[in-house]
This record gives C-alpha cells, sequence and structure tokens, in this order.
C-alpha cells in the first residue's frame, strides 16, 4: 500500500475533565495561547497548561459558582467574578489572592483589564459596569446605561475607551477619561457576546446571537461592515495580530472576514462545538470549547486557511474587489496611542507584596491557590521572578497529525510477497516554552480523555473481532441478539410517530395565519415536548408574541420551569423573558390606570392583563426558588427575577 501523508487544517489536541462538577466559564491567555483558566460550579478556578494533562493550581474563595474569568496581559494575574456578585484578583507567580472585590448586586458575567494593568472593569446581570483600582482596592467609578446582562467587555488598546456588549442588543462605547457615553450602536436584533478592538485602527467588531458579525468606524460611529448569517450563534472574535483580518468562531465553524468591502475569505469546519474562547501563536489558532465537565482544545493551522485575496465563491456578487484598506501599509483611519507606561512594573508588584493590610490576610486565610502540580509551576511561573542570562525558549507550534499514513513491511517468504500493514500514530505535540511543555507523550492519568486514543472508553476491542464474534455467535443466537439490539426500539417508533403526527397537526392551523390557534393546539395535546417546538419557533421572531398568546402558554411556562430536561428550562426561561420584556409595561399600566368614564373600551384588554398578572405572580415563586439555587441556569433565574422584581411588592 503506498504511504499517503495528507496534513491538515484543523485537529482536536486534547479533552480533560477540568472540574468535578459543570464547567461554567473558561478564558484562555491571549498572550501566549498556552494558558488557560477554567471556572465551575464547584466554586474553583483551576490554571491548565495548554495540551499538559494534569491542572498547575487551583485557587479556592469563592463560595458560588465562577461565571467569568479574565487574564492580564501578561499572563500574572488572574480575576474571576461569581454568581453572588463578588471578584477575586490572584497572583499566579506568588501563588496567592491579592484582592476581593463586592459591590454587584448579581451575577459578574464579563471582566477585563486595563492595558495599564492595575484597573479592571466588571459587567454584570444587574447591567451595571463598575471600573476598580486594584490598588485602592475599590470601585471608582459605574457606568449606568444598558437594560439587561453585559455580557463583554473589552479596552481599547490605548486605554481611554471601554466597550460593552449586552444581552439589550446593543454595543456602547464609554469614555473612561470623561466618564461618560460616547456612542451607542444598534444594529444587532439579538444579545451582543463579544466585542473587540482593532489592534492598531479605530474598529471595533461584535458578535451576537442574531448569527452576525459587524464592523464599527470608530471615527465616524457608523456601520462599516456586516457578515452573512452565520451557521449558529457567534460567540468569539479575534482580529489577526496584524490587524487584516477576523475571525469568527461560531458552532463548529471558523470564518475569516474581510471589510471594506464585505467579504469572506475561508470558512474552515471544525468540531469544537460551542468554541468560548480564541487565541493566535505561532499562527497557529488555539481554541477552546466546554460541556459538562469536560473541556477540549482544537487547532487550527492558519497558514493553511486563506486570509486575503479571492473570495469564497458564492458569498458575493460576480464584481471587481476594490483593494481592503484595511490592508497592512496604508490606512485611512487613525492608529491607537499606545500607553507608554504601564502599572504592572516588578516594583508596584513587590511593593503591593511587602505591605499586605489586615483585610487582605483575612482574604488569605478565606482563599488559598494550592499548587497542584510543582514541577508545571515552577517550569512556568517562577523562572520569570530570576534573571535568566540566556534567551527564553522559543515558543514552539503543535504538530498537525497526519491524515492518513500507513507504514509497510514485506516478509520475506517463498513464493509472493505478502504485506502487513501497520497503521501507524502520528500525533506529535511539541514542546512551547510558554508554558514548556515536554516533548514526551503524557501518561493518561484519571480524568484525562487523550485525542490520540484509538480505542473507545469502556470497550474491549477484542470483542469486535472476528474470533470474539464467533465465539459469542456460539453462545447467542442471531435471531437473540437482533432481539436485543431492537430492545425499545418499537417503544421509540411509536413516540416519534405519535409527536410527528401532533406536529404535522399543528402545522396544518399554523399553515392558516393563526398563532393563537396554534399554540392552543399544542396546549390541548398535554405534550410538553410539541409546545417547546412550538415556543422555540415563536422566540426566534419575538414580534409574534400578542397579549392573548400570554394567557394561553403562562401555565404551560410555569412547568417547563420545574422541568427535569434542561432544553425545556431553557426554553421556558427565553419565552417568560421575552414575555416579560414586550408586556410587563402594557399590564403594569393598564392595571393601575384609573376606571375609564362612560363605555369601558379597555374592559377585555384588562382581564387579559389581570389574568396575566395572576399567573405571573405564580410564575415569580418558582422563579424566586429557583434563582436560590445553585447550578447552571441559576444565573438565567437571578435575571429573570430582576426583571419580575415589581411582582414581589
Amino acid at each position: 500500500m503506498a504511504l499517503t501523508n495528507t496534513i491538515i487544517t484543523s485537529w482536536k489536541l486534547q479533552e480533560i475533565v477540568a472540574h468535578s462538577s459543570n464547567v461554567s466559564s473558561l478564558v484562555l491567555g491571549k498572550a501566549s495561547g498556552r494558558l488557560l483558566a477554567t471556572g465551575g460550579e464547584d466554586c474553583r478556578v483551576n490554571i491548565w497548561a495548554v495540551s499538559k494533562p494534569n491542572c498547575i493550581m487551583s485557587l479556592t474563595g469563592h463560595t458560588s459558582p465562577v461565571e467569568c474569568i479574565q487574564f492580564n496581559s501578561s499572563e500574572e494575574r488572574v480575576v474571576a467574578g461569581s454568581q453572588s456578585g463578588s471578584l477575586r484578583l490572584w497572583d499566579l507567580e506568588a501563588a496567592k489572592i491579592l484582592r476581593t472585590l463586592m459591590g454587584h448586586k448579581a451575577s459578574v458575567c464579563s471582566l477585563d483589564f486595563h492595558p495599564m494593568g492595575e484597573y479592571l472593569a466588571s459587567g454584570s446581570v444587574d447591567s451595571n459596569i463598575k471600573l476598580w483600582d486594584v490598588r485602592r482596592k475599590g470601585c471608582v467609578f459605574r457606568y449606568k446605561g444598558h437594560t439587561q446582562a453585559v455580557r463583554c467587555l473589552a479596552f481599547s488598546p490605548d486605554g481611554k475607551w471601554l466597550a460593552s456588549a449586552s444581552d439589550d442588543s446593543t454595543v456602547k462605547l464609554w469614555d473612561l477619561i470623561a466618564g461618560k457615553m460616547i456612542t451607542e450602536f444598534t444594529s444587532h436584533t439579538s444579545a451582543v457576546n463579544v466585542v473587540q478592538f482593532h489592534p492598531n485602527e479605530y474598529l471595533l467588531a461584535s458578535g451576537s446571537a442574531d448569527r452576525t458579525v459587524k464592523l464599527w468606524d470608530l471615527e465616524k460611529f457608523n456601520m462599516i461592515g456586516s457578515s452573512e448569517c452565520e451557521t449558529g450563534v457567534v460567540r468569539s472574535i479575534l482580529f489577526n495580530p496584524d490587524g487584516s483580518c477576523l475571525y469568527s468562531g461560531s458552532e463548529n465553524t471558523l470564518r475569516v472576514y474581510g471589510w471594506e468591502p464585505d467579504r469572506c475569505f475561508d470558512v474552515v469546519h471544525v468540531g469544537w462545538g460551542k468554541v468560548s474562547d480564541l487565541a493566535i501563536s505561532n499562527n497557529q489558532m488555539i481554541a477552546v470549547s466546554y460541556s459538562q465537565n469536560n473541556v477540549s482544545w482544537y487547532v487550527v493551522d492558519l497558514n493553511r486557511v486563506k486570509k486575503s485575496g479571492s473570495v469564497i465563491q458564492g458569498l458575493i456578487q460576480d464584481k471587481p474587489i476594490p483593494a481592503p484598506t484595511s490592508a497592512l501599509g496604508s490606512t485611512l483611519r487613525r492608529n491607537y496611542e499606545r500607553p507608554t507606561t504601564s502599572c504592572t512594573g516588578q516594583d508596584a508588584k513587590n511593593r503591593e507584596r511587602r505591605s499586605p493590610s489586615s483585610e487582605d490576610e483575612k482574604e488569605d486565610k478565606e482563599s488559598s491557590a494550592e499548587i497542584t502540580n510543582p514541577e508545571d509551576y515552577k517550569e512556568i511561573f517562577q523562572p520569570r521572578s530570576a534573571i535568566s542570562r540566556t534567551p527564553p525558549k522559543r515558543t514552539e507550534p503543535f504538530a498537525a497529525p497526519l491524515e492518513h499514513s500507513f507504514s509497510e513491511s514485506v516478509l520475506e517468504k517463498p513464493g509472493p510477497a505478502v504485506k502487513i500493514v501497520t497503521p501507524v500514530i502520528d500525533r506529535v505535540v511539541t514542546s512551547p516554552s510558554r508554558p514548556v511543555v515536554t516533548t514526551t507523550k503524557p501518561k493518561p492519568s484519571t480524568g484525562i480523555i487523550l485525542s490520540t486514543r484509538n480505542e473507545p472508553i469502556g470497550l474491549n476491542a477484542g470483542d469486535f473481532l472476528s474470533h470474539a464474534r464467533n465465539a459469542k455467535a456460539s453462545v447467542m443466537g442471531d435471531e437473540e441478539a437482533l432481539a436485543q439490539i431492537r430492545k425499545g426500539h418499537d417503544t421509540m417508533c411509536v413516540m416519534l410517530t405519535s409527536r410527528y403526527k401532533n406536529l404535522d397537526t399543528v402545522r396544518s392551523v399554523w399553515a392558516s395565519g393563526d398563532v393563537k390557534t396554534s399554540l392552543d393546539s399544542a396546549v390541548s395535546m398535554n405534550d410538553l415536548s410539541i409546545v417547546v417546538d412550538v415556543l422555540n419557533i415563536i422566540n426566534l421572531k419575538p414580534s409574534l408574541w400578542k397579549l392573548d398568546l400570554c394567557t394561553s402558554i403562562l401555565t404551560q411556562i410555569e412547568e417547563l420551569l420545574q422541568s427535569k430536561y434542561e432544553s425545556y428550562v431553557q426554553t421556558g426561561c427565553i419565552s417568560l423573558k421575552l414575555i416579560l420584556k414586550r408586556f410587563w409595561p402594557l399590564i403594569s399600566d393598564t392595571l393601575t390606570a384609573p376606571p375609564s368614564v362612560g363605555v369601558d373600551i379597555t374592559r377585555e384588554e384588562r382581564l387579559k392583563c389581570k389574568a396575566c398578572y395572576k399567573q405571573l405572580k405564580n410564575l415569580s415563586n418558582v422563579v424566586k426558588n429557583r434563582a436560590e439555587q445553585v447550578g447552571r441556569h441559576g444565573s438565567t433565574f437571578k435575571e429573570l427575577q430582576l426583571l419580575m422584581a415589581p411582582l414581589y411588592y
């Protein structure tokens, strides 16, 4: 058999079990692309080196799930925000906590460090943004303007502006010196998940749940570009370090965009699921995603990705493409003036370490930085504190596996030659310097699922070989084996057939244009799965919601919120949030309005509002109880509790 070596563009590097409970947040170190921090519902922050199997350090102190994490630019500090609204800042080199910051009334869901280091910003489900001075251990300013949770924060490269993205579908730009909002961008039609400044020019990019990426000119404060709808929600975006293109991460897909004019240079299909963060190192993109308590690393070779030149066919019309104004060399836009000073110098750190306050000492007792892997810790963090007279090791890229690779050996025997084909394990992970990774393959340890494993976990490959099958066939006949395989199949077919018929009935009613009758027919079937399917369609187009629908569905939403199925709870939360945003002002105003004189024209509407109010009052108790629980949907229920605050009085 001929030897074939095909280098692939993207691959899964490794999968680990990161926490004892579900992972709730994570972040990559952007400077090295080799450091990862994960936060979990176990209230811990764990520090990992990319491609190493064991946790380097475990940071404790939070008493509620960790909802967001962020490294500073030098990756020497990490800050984590919790569901209770508190922030904790750790020094990774000193392996100790520096600060505990309190002030938010709800879950902290976004963080970013100022380029000068000693300031950080936090955004919360309570819709407030706070700017903290780490040295003074206090909030120095609060920015108010968003009406819903602030999902992402980003400081401009010169440190003068702060961009914020929110569930209210807006992106706001704040002037830190003047302490006020500069402008607001409102073109997104759904929650904005991520924002990022161009590394050089006055440009801002944003990604949204409306499945688009938009670019904003920060001199003229207008939109200069918008992508076509992606395959899913845009969760991560990242400019190329030279600013020549923009990467967008959505479900299982990486896209490469240019602007002026809008164009897509390349689309790479990566099986990363819901990607959570991106970083670039050695012209490789490192991506991470998580599911339950597992975290997976992926690598995309950017040398094999188109970042300029021809556009993917079908994305734009066949016409000449003018030269991009964002290309390297010349630009029509201003560039940022980088700060010339930094507050993260060694002297400042030493002063802070030498003179802890009594409150800091108390925090040290309540919080800890447990070094779980001393060798890796010294290898990654300790060399920085010592003077080295030799140049630091250069970070090496991860070696790409070969898509097809076989070695052949020929056994000489009398007669024709016999070839034995042996598969070659070609996954090689080379050693980066920050953190330094040894060239030897790590041994599998408890909780580690190596991507090079070629056997299904929990299965014995021998059971599937011919001799094993023949041995079992003598014990179990074909009919018995088929009966075992078909066990439960008939029941599942009956259930799916019934569901299909019910959905077809709802669809035929929907075709007449009567949404309420369609929803009523779904409710009358006493099958929550049908209700969930219909609600998911209505939620995609909020304008379909009418007050009549609320009276029909609020009782069903109460059942969904208490369901044991996560997807049902999620659909119920989204539906309730849309109802509160669209109809609570109307319900409140109608019920508090003075009685009309003469003919009571609003009587029917008032009766509907009273019915909705009564159902919402019942739901408020369910939401309140769920908001007190620690879990995946805890922050969502806390947000609903804030929206339903008027019902508690």
